[in-house]
């Protein structure tokens, strides 16, 4: 991997690499600029369990677009007056909300597929009939129609 240069240039051609690979990439100075905290803060987030980093070989820690989200989502938070066991509380319920969400989305698409599939069954198992006018007439009705008239 090549050394990220500490210019403008540098960050967003970093910052496209993160989008587009979807790899952690960033160093810790590069994702607390572009999180808008302290390299400190990411330490201590890191402590608290709100985001976890990758690691290279050598035990540096590399964060991903992801990552950066994360984190000015965890200072949105922060910001509105949470503490940052509010913080990981709130962004475990939106994962949760997140995971039900996909699921009820799956569950929608199977019963969407199954309703499909009753309704092309059904289109096999009708068969045309050709439909014509019976009057129909109890038994008798036609004998005692005729004495009468």
């Amino acid at each position: 991997m090549t050394a990220m240069r500490n210019d403008s240039a540098g960050r967003a051609e970093a910052s496209a690499m993160g989008r587009v690979e979807g790899r952690a990439v960033y160093v810790i100075s590069v994702a607390a600029e572009l999180a808008g905290v302290h390299p400190q803060t990411l330490r201590v987030y890191e402590r608290r369990g709100l985001v976890d980093p990758s690691r290279t070989g050598g035990g540096s820690r590399r964060y991903s677009q992801d990552d950066i989200e994360r984190l000015r989502r965890i200072g949105d938070l922060t910001a509105a007056g949470l503490n940052l066991e509010g913080v990981r509380r709130v962004l475990e319920l939106e994962a949760e909300l997140d995971q039900l969400r996909r699921e009820l989305d799956r569950v929608r698409d199977e019963a969407r597929e199954a309703l499909a599939r009753t309704h092309r069954q059904y289109r096999r198992d009708l068969v045309p009939v050709r439909q014509a006018t019976v009057v129909w007439r109890p038994a008798g009705a036609g004998a005692a129609a005729s004495r009468r008239g």
